[in-house]
This record gives C-alpha cells, sequence and structure tokens, in this order.
C-alpha cells in the first residue's frame, strides 16, 4: 500500500518564548536537535518525497532545515483540520493512505506509527486512529466508544463533559486515512466547537457517518504522547529522551 505522510508543523509556540526565542516551536531544540528532527527520523520508512511537512509561522527556517521534503503553507491558524487542508494540493489525485502526525511529538517511537500502519492495513480500515494510555495528566481528546466497544467519536478535552473526562484512553493525534475520503470529508468540516476552529478529530465521525470503516491501534503511550508547547514540556521531552539514551 502507498503511504505518504503530513507532517503538521505551522505552529508558533507562542508559550515557548520565555527565553526570547522567536523559532517555530518545531524548531525549538532538545539535546542539540530541533523537535521536528526526531519526528522525521521515526518516519525514516517513509521518504522524505512522500512526507509533507505543513508550515507556516517562520516557514523558511524549517524548510532550509529540512531539504529534500515536499512542505505546504497553513497560512492561518485555523485548527488541524485546516493544517491538513493546507496539503490538499501535494495530496490531490493520489490514491494512497495518508499518515497524519505532529511535528511538536519527539517521543513517539518508530514502532509505534509502524503497528499504526499495520492495523491499518490489516484491518481494511478507511481511517485508524492512534489512542493510548497514560499516567501523565494531559489535556488531550478522549476516545468515546459505543456499546460494542467501536469508535463513536472523539470529543477535544475542552470540549468534555465532566464523565467524558474520566475516560483513560486518549487521542494522540495521530492518523492514517485512505486519501479519497480523507480530502472528501475535509470539505465538509464545520467549525462549531468552543476554539472556532477546523478540528481533524471530526473528520472519523464524518467518514464513520458514511459507513466507513474506523479503526483504532491502542498502545500503552507513556511518554511517547508528550507534545511540546510548554517549556517544562521541552524539559520532560529531554528527560525521557536523555533516558532512552
Amino acid at each position: 500500500m502507498p503511504i505518504k505522510a503530513v507532517v503538521l508543523a505551522a505552529g508558533k509556540g507562542t508559550r515557548l518564548r520565555t527565553e526570547g526565542s522567536d523559532l517555530p516551536k518545531v524548531m525549538r531544540q532538545v539535546m542539540g536537535e530541533p523537535l521536528l528532527h526526531y519526528v522525521l527520523d521515526a518516519l525514516a520508512f517513509i521518504p522524505p518525497q512522500d512526507t509533507i511537512i505543513v508550515v507556516g509561522y517562520q516557514k523558511e527556517q524549517v524548510t532550509a532545515h529540512f531539504p529534500g521534503y515536499v512542505f505546504a503553507e497553513q497560512k492561518e491558524q485555523l485548527g488541524t483540520g485546516h493544517a491538513v487542508m493546507a496539503a490538499r494540493e501535494a495530496l490531490d489525485g493520489e490514491d494512497c493512505a495518508v499518515l497524519v502526525c505532529c511535528g511538536d511529538m519527539p517521543l513517539l517511537r518508530r514502532e509505534t506509527y509502524e503497528d499504526l500502519v499495520r492495523t491499518h492495513e490489516t484491518q481494511g480500515n478507511v481511517c485508524t486512529i492512534l489512542t493510548g494510555t497514560t499516567d501523565l495528566d494531559m489535556a488531550f481528546g478522549r476516545i468515546v466508544r459505543d456499546a460494542d466497544g467501536k469508535f463513536r467519536e472523539v470529543v477535544e478535552d475542552r470540549d468534555c463533559t465532566p464523565a467524558q473526562k474520566n475516560i483513560r484512553e486518549l487521542n494522540a493525534g495521530v492518523y492514517i486515512f485512505q486519501s479519497g475520503p480523507l480530502l472528501s470529508a475535509l470539505g465538509r468540516l464545520g467549525r462549531s466547537n468552543s476554539q472556532g476552529e477546523y478540528y481533524l478529530t471530526d473528520v472519523p465521525a464524518i467518514l464513520q457517518g458514511e459507513g466507513m470503516q474506523i479503526g483504532i491501534c491502542m498502545r500503552k503511550l507513556g511518554d511517547e504522547i508528550i507534545g511540546v508547547n510548554t517549556v517544562e514540556q521541552l524539559g520532560q521531552v529531554e528527560e525521557s529522551l536523555k533516558k532512552r539514551r
């Protein structure tokens, strides 16, 4: 199965700017390398020419540092769904699987991405969601399942009811979609949520509503699930990478 990757890397990283740094979030360094370096290293089973990096803030710094990759520009920050829309031109006309992940999650391991790909292929899904458990307190979306244990929806943390807040299965923000259904569903995303953004998390529910098969790849993610939004999380990531080495 041909596969492409879309790496979301357009963010400014406002909460990381306590040190006066003007770098895009994914270019903040840990152990001498940008956050994005670790993500692309884990995705090395997908060639650079099939890896689309969605850039935005200070995009020149990202494109200069990672030659050989395909770049798409997100000119406004209107959510994760909007970020994937920016890659539409690079995906149009392609019949492939599309792995969507975040450029600020440097701890996700290659084996985790490969397990997600394997699950997607084995189950024959139109969309497969990476979910996980962790002992860390993370403000991630929750996976809501139906009475049969099948996927029903992803509810963003800020939109959760008190009962949904207690769900331990978290959405890691990493997915594989079949390209055609993904692009079709992106065109039907709305912004009726607390942030007024296009949520990529709404796409699986749209596809499922059309009778398409949605699967889940659930793993014990532990610290792999950390996304870097704060200086404290940058420190957590550095500690974890040191332990791995």
